[in-house]
């Protein structure tokens, strides 16, 4: 059974990437993702109360503000706490961007002890948040793409208010349906999810609660192609040994890389994909060290310095060609995390999101799923997350970095060096 302990984060554009750019002609943009431009108009849409929401409910221009160093601290740190979360659960893979921007949405609707806990694990003000997000996808290079949307039941008696819905077409290009919360309702949901990320998330819901009041979903791509694609001879077989010590034959893609990364626990490199608007980052602990032992004494400060400032030196590594996907339901996670309250229907307040006919709102679940492959020409990733509310009832000196064992891997945005995924392989069978 493959062991992968994954977790991505696709939340950067921020400080710059070492090493100029090439000049080089951009990734093309992923498919079959639909163009998401126009994304600011709102679907036609009513509430429960009648009301046309897409008349009155529009994106609007807003100021994004800027991508700042602190920000891009707390983004690293937000992931890096998700990941810490999520380690006891098997084989995860998670997508922090996918997750913040869904919660971010959710958040714009919070107020009380749940604002505060849900900002606390932001790193920021939900206010900085919006304009840092907005910002971080207005300066997306070609090859990702990332999109929102929100679903309201008409049956739920909880009447959406318009300014939440505005604040998340403003910010998040929310897209907003208004419909039963029927078998269709889910299918159009997971069927919005699978456009969106190239058919590499198939679904996100396998049920949908009747009784939910609204569904805030994200969906996320990224389509990389390595900056130089492997060659046929630099492919060779050899051993990874996983995280149970067993054996097993891998395909081990050989290239020498300019940018090592280095700490007292753990060593490894930066490889740029083409148009080095992003990058893959590879973390290979020390000998007698398991990647949750190092995962875990990683700072958000110290993950930071690693990837902004890596030491340009040579490294002959080697990258075993791998594929992982996982699904699963993070409120567990969350809660550790400090966001506790949004999901007690005793203690959640969402009063700025709805007036809930059936009691005051609350987050049931939080659904996220995920896929990466990493070949020789690349890397290709998807993500999606989706929120249910219900109401309560030097070359002879080289460094060489084979990862032949478990591995820290990080993808992340060239510019700002903020994990864009970040994951642990254990085991490649």
């Amino acid at each position: 059974m493959r062991k992968l302990l994954a977790w991505t984060l696709a939340l950067a554009c921020l400080a710059g990437c070492a090493g100029q750019r090439q000049g080089k002609e951009a990734p093309p943009e992923p498919e079959p993702v639909e163009d998401t431009e126009g994304m600011e108009d709102v679907k036609d849409a009513e509430n429960v109360e009648g009301v046309d929401l897409a008349a009155s409910v529009k994106a609007r221009p807003v100021e994004a503000g800027e991508v700042t160093e602190d920000m891009a601290l707390a983004a690293t740190g937000f992931g890096l706490d998700l990941f810490k979360a999520s380690l006891e659960s098997e084989d995860p893979l998670v997508s922090p961007l996918s997750v913040m921007e869904a919660l971010a949405m959710t958040a714009n609707g919070a107020a009380g002890d749940t604002l505060t806990q849900m900002e606390s694990a932001f790193g920021g003000d939900i206010q900085a948040v919006n304009a840092f997000l907005l910002a971080y996808r207005e300066s997306l290079g070609r090859g990702a793409a990332v999109a929102n949307g929100i679903w309201l039941n008409q049956e739920a008696g909880a009447a959406v208010k318009e300014d939440f819905l505005q604040t998340n077409a403003d910010y998040y290009g929310a897209s907003v349906t208004s419909r039963p919360f029927d078998g269709g309702a889910r299918d159009e949901i997971n069927g919005w999810v699978k456009d969106y990320t190239a058919g590499r998330i198939e679904s996100i819901l396998d049920e949908l609660d009747p009784a939910a009041a609204l569904v805030l979903v994200n969906a996320m791509v990224f389509d990389g192609t390595w900056e130089d694609i492997y060659r046929e001879d630099q492919v060779r077989d050899g051993t990874f040994t996983n995280a149970a010590g067993e054996s097993e034959t891998a395909s081990f893609m050989w290239s020498l890389e300019d940018m090592l990364l280095k700490d007292e626990h753990a060593a490894g490199f930066i490889k740029p994909y083409e148009g080095r608007d992003y990058a893959f980052a590879a973390l290979l602990p020390e000998e007698g060290m398991t990647v949750e032992e190092y995962a875990r004494g990683l700072t958000a400060e110290g993950l930071r310095k690693l990837l902004t400032k890596p030491l340009a030196e040579p490294v002959s590594a080697a990258l075993p060609k791998f594929e992982a996907s996982w699904g699963g339901e993070l409120s567990g996670a969350l809660a550790d995390m400090g966001v506790a309250d949004l999901f007690d229907p005793a203690k959640a307040d969402l009063s700025n999101m709805a007036d809930g006919a059936g009691g005051p709102l609350y987050v049931s679940q939080v659904q996220h799923k995920t896929f990466i492959r990493v070949d020789e020409k690349g890397t290709q990733a998807g993500a999606a997350t989706a929120v249910e509310v219900r109401a309560a009832g030097a070359m002879d000196h080289m460094e060489e970095v084979v990862l032949d064992r478990p591995f820290l891997y990080v993808l992340m945005d060239g510019e700002s060096r903020v994990p864009l995924f970040i994951g642990a392989v254990t085991d490649l069978g």
